[in-house]
C-alpha cells in the first residue's frame, strides 16, 4: 500500500492487469489478518474482487479465490510486481490457451527481470496438486509442487527475447530499496505513459546504471 505519486503500488498492479485483453476478472487474494483489511478496502474502492484466506497456505488461498469466483483458468501474479508488463502477461495466457500444457510460466527458467513473473494454469490442475501435497513449502509457494513434477503437469517455460533478457534485474517490491527504484521508474514515465513496458524499463536502466545499484544488494528468495 506504499504510495508512489499518489497511488498505492497495488493500484499500479491492478491498473496494468486491467489492460490485459484475455483477463475476464481480477481477484485480490489476501489474508484474513486484520492488517490486510486495508487491502480489501482498496480492492473494493477500485472495483475489483477480493478473497481472503490463509496466510501460510497460499495454495489454498489461490484455489479458494478461483473457486469462489468460478475461474476455470488462473493467471497468477504476485502482489509484489507493480510494474508488470501487460503484454507479457497476455503472451503467457495466449501460449497456455494455444497448447495442451498444464502449466505455462516465464519465471522458472529465469530470464526476464524479476517482477515480470506470470504463471497460468487451470483451476483443476491446482486442485489436483493441492490434493496430493501437504508439504508446507508447497502450500506456501502456490505452484512449486506443479513445477517440481513435470511428469504429472507438463509445462511450457517461456524464455525472454534478447532485448528483455536481464534475470538479475530486480523490479519486484520486497524491500525499501526496491520501492526507491520503482518510485523513480514510475516518476520518470509519469502520467503520460502509465503502461510503459518491460522494454522501456530495460532501456531506461541500461542508460542509468546508477539506478540499478539502488537495490542491487537485495537478497531474493530464488525460484520458489
Amino acid at each position: 500500500m506504499a504510495e508512489s505519486y499518489g497511488r498505492p503500488m497495488l493500484g499500479y498492479l491492478i491498473r496494468r492487469l486491467e489492460a490485459v485483453p484475455s483477463l475476464h476478472g481480477i481477484v485480490v487474494a489476501t489474508t484474513t489478518n486484520a492488517d490486510d483489511d486495508v487491502i480489501q478496502a482498496f480492492a473494493e474502492k477500485v472495483g475489483v474482487l477480493c478473497f481472503r484466506g490463509s496466510e501460510s497456505d497460499v495454495m489454498g488461498r489461490v484455489l479458494g479465490a478461483a473457486t469462489a469466483h468460478d475461474a476455470d483458468v488462473i493467471v497468477e501474479i504476485t502482489g509484489d510486481c507493480p510494474i508488470i508488463d501487460p503484454d507479457i502477461v497476455e503472451q503467457v495466457v495466449r501460449i497456455f490457451l494455444a497448447n495442451d500444457a498444464a502449466y505455462v510460466g516465464n519465471a522458472h527458467r529465469r530470464s526476464y527481470p524479476d517482477g515480470m513473473d506470470t504463471q497460468v494454469f487451470a483451476r483443476q490442475t491446482l486442485a489436483t496438486s493441492a490434493s496430493i501435497t501437504t508439504r508446507p513449502l508447497d502450500r506456501e509457494h502456490v505452484t512449486l509442487h506443479i513445477r517440481d513434477n513435470p511428469e504429472l503437469f507438463p509445462p511450457i517455460h517461456l524464455v525472454a527475447p534478447p532485448s528483455l533478457h536481464w534475470p538479475d534485474l530486480g523490479l519486484t517490491l520486497d524491500e525499501r530499496q526496491d520501492f526507491e527504484l520503482l518510485d523513480r521508474i514510475i516518476g520518470h514515465f509519469g502520467p503520460a505513459t502509465p503502461l510503459f513496458g518491460c522494454l522501456d524499463v530495460v532501456r531506461l536502466l541500461r542508460r542509468n546504471p546508477d539506478w540499478v545499484s539502488l537495490n542491487a544488494d537485495v537478497h531474493r528468495k530464488g525460484d520458489t
